[in-house]
């Protein structure tokens, strides 16, 4: 069980790098399919940082996690789509959907299960080792 959660982020891990690596090299076709569009240098730069560090960190983290049996390092990840399947929903109350709403929240609520799974399966490194 442990090997294939290990296995599962790892995979979901190198997906989400590619992701980032798309918006550093790619922006303006890899925000299409988000349905965003940038305007003008500006837009450029905020979408090669913003997403290419939300998706890198993410992957960092559950590649990294994964790679050392980490179970804390999965946390931050966890948290970081757990937020944005929260205010996907949030948008969906307020503002409606649009075609393909489901691929995007199904997506980061896989990541969100199997990163808490793998958390509760993987061991914890407590402070006191971390601090000596």
């Amino acid at each position: 069980m442990r090997w294939i959660l290990t296995a599962l982020i790892f995979l979901f891990g190198l997906f989400d790098l590619f992701m980032g690596l798309n918006f550093l090299f790619n922006p303006q076709a890899t925000a299409t399919g988000f349905g965003l569009e940038a305007t003008g240098t500006q837009g450029m730069s905020t979408l090669r940082a913003d997403f290419a560090a939300f998706f890198g960190v993410v992957a960092i983290c559950m590649m990294l996690g994964a790679w050392r049996r980490n179970g804390d390092l999965l946390l931050v990840p966890a948290a970081l789509m757990g937020t944005a399947v929260t205010v996907r929903a949030i948008s969906l109350a307020l503002d409606g959907t649009y075609p393909g709403w489901q691929v995007p929240m199904l997506v980061e609520a896989l990541h969100v299960a199997l990163l808490v799974a793998a958390w509760r399966v993987l061991p914890h490194h407590k402070i006191e080792e971390l601090t000596s």
